[in-house]
């Protein structure tokens, strides 16, 4: 009986310790890190790496971008990000697929004036020769 209460207290603590998350889940949120870290100090090369060529980039207004405009909007400051805080991020891998929600607060600096946007995101990543890419993004006011 020592031994099956061992175990189970064992399994559940590596549960715990590896927060559930598989390898693909795991590199999924790497990439939204990256991704959110890049948004705060573009980097063309990071982008578009990041970036599936048939990216469409949904923003809260109802503008929507292709992979250029996207990378473009960042790398010449019409979109200029402060910060970035991610918060109740939810990671769901199926196959070569990946759903990613969460909620995304922002302070910016666009066109030279200071402002914040609080947004829940839904972006959708594929595996495209084991990397993890953006495909698309839509974002809502909340």
């Amino acid at each position: 009986m020592k031994k099956i209460l061992l175990i189970i207290l064992g399994l559940t603590f590596l549960n715990m310790t590896g927060n559930g998350q598989s390898k693909d889940e795991k590199s999924v949120a790497e990439a939204v890190e990256t991704l959110r870290k890049t948004m705060i100090d573009p980097d063309k090369a990071v982008l578009e790496n990041l970036a599936s060529d048939l990216l469409t980039y949904g923003h809260s207004g109802g503008k929507v971008e292709d992979k250029a405009s996207f990378v473009d909007t960042f790398v010449t400051g019409k979109s200029d990000f402060k910060s970035i805080e991610i918060s109740e991020q939810t990671i769901q891998v199926v196959g070569s697929t990946a759903i990613v929600r969460h909620k995304f607060a922002g302070e910016t600096f666009d066109k030279g004036v200071s402002g914040t946007v609080k947004l829940a995101i839904l972006t959708v990543w594929m595996k495209e020769k084991g990397q993890w890419k953006l495909l698309a993004r839509q974002a809502v006011k909340i």
